[in-house]
């Protein structure tokens, strides 16, 4: 088949999160399994662009990647070059799948895929919950959904969650209006740790020592503040958050656990963090923990699982639905002392540490590899092109630079 992806940014843009890592990885699989596979993406990196070519193909991994500049309305990822390339691309491929809502490129892959009559697939990656948009820009969101996103999501062949919880979250909104599809993110295998690449600052918190390892991007809809109390809680505990902070978020974090009077049990580590130092605190830790307030899977978890690290989740983040079928660890309750006990009830015991860590091993290598989480989109996509009637065509610009 011929997928085309329409995503507002991409690789290398690493500082907006997990969307970033997912998709590619999916797009990655889907093209080892033979498929043609084109993203359309911005090169919004921050308030830069990325270093990378624009208006040619990309070859990564086999995915050619196309990056187009967005000059202005870069908030919203307003990119007339893209829309240019859409126009032309779009009618030569079998599927389309969108990746985001209340975004420019969402928009017009969305009425690119109508006008050609090919069929499309939309995930909101988590950005359509109540509690979100409560959150932040309610009345320009509330706005963009109905004059925008509401027949975006009626158009489409397939609505894609990555979980149940992301799927209730939908239907809380009165926006299930397609036919949803619940396909849960992969994980990538760990990488082996190479102990002279890992940096300073890293090797001076493994030092010193951690139990509780909180990773992933430091933001208020992650639950931290839940976090910082449930340690309160826990006399002998020491924890680490880590991640890219985007937000600014930290300094209020450090305000509360000094409120708290957590002392030096708490450390934060607020960058972005990869390759060796991001395998040694891993392999460090006793326990991941992600309170969330909303998390629509939440691949930290995925992370943990595939390494033997146990973890305690609450039930508003996706993943939550693995853990519990797998014995990974907790899902705890939402309320900061719920999460203590949770914590608790799993570090005073090595034996049950030792077997969620093993069953989340194995729950991730047999269930959540990327290859198998490919094929369940294959699937996908050939079906909602079967009941088009479309069949597999050659895409245009197909010489990778």
């Amino acid at each position: 088949m011929v997928i085309l992806h329409v995503v507002p940014t991409y690789f290398p843009a690493v500082r907006y999160g997990g969307p970033i890592y997912s998709v590619h990885a999916l797009c990655r699989a889907l093209a080892g399994a033979g498929h043609q596979v084109r993203v359309l993406t911005t090169s919004v990196d921050g308030p830069r662009d990325s270093d990378v070519p624009h208006g040619r193909p990309v070859n990564l991994d086999g995915v050619l990647v196309y990056y187009f500049r967005s000059r202005f309305l870069r908030r919203v990822y307003w990119s007339a070059d893209l829309w240019e390339a859409l126009h032309s691309m779009t009618a030569d491929c079998d599927v389309v799948h969108l990746h985001s809502v209340f975004l420019f490129p969402t928009w017009v892959g969305a009425r690119s895929a109508v006008q050609a009559g090919v069929p499309y697939v939309l995930s909101p990656r988590g950005m359509l919950d109540r509690e979100l948009i409560a959150q932040r820009s309610t009345a320009a969101k509330r706005t963009w959904i109905s004059l925008v996103e509401r027949g975006n999501l009626a158009r489409a062949s397939r609505i894609h969650l990555t979980s149940v919880e992301e799927e209730r979250a939908l239907s809380e909104l009165g926006l299930a209006l397609a036919p949803t599809a619940v396909i849960p993110n992969g994980v990538e295998p760990p990488a082996s740790i190479l102990l002279d690449t890992v940096s300073a600052d890293v090797r001076a918190i493994v030092a010193q020592g951690f139990e509780i390892l909180s990773f992933g991007r430091i933001s208020w809809k992650k639950g931290l503040d839940r976090l910082i109390g449930a340690i309160s809680e826990l006399p002998n505990a020491r924890a680490l958050i880590a991640g890219n902070d985007e937000e600014g978020f930290t300094e209020k974090l450090r305000s509360l656990a000094a409120q708290f009077g957590l002392g030096d049990r708490l450390r934060f580590l607020p960058r972005q963090i990869s390759g060796a130092d991001k395998e040694i605190l891993f392999a460090r830790a006793r326990v991941l923990a992600l309170p969330s307030v909303s998390e629509n899977f939440g691949n930290v978890v995925a992370e943990a699982m595939i390494r033997s690290l146990p973890v305690v989740v609450t039930e508003r983040v996706g993943a939550a639905e693995i853990v519990r079928a797998s014995g990974a660890g907790v899902v705890a309750g939402s309320s900061q002392k719920d999460f203590a006990a949770a914590l608790a009830a799993l570090l005073r015991s090595e034996q049950r540490l030792v077997d969620a860590g093993a069953a989340g091993a194995t729950y991730a290598r047999e269930q959540l590899t990327w290859d198998k989480v490919a094929r369940s989109f294959a699937d996908l996509y050939a079906a909602i092109s079967r009941e088009r009637g479309a069949s597999s065509r050659p895409c245009p610009l197909d010489d990778a630079a």
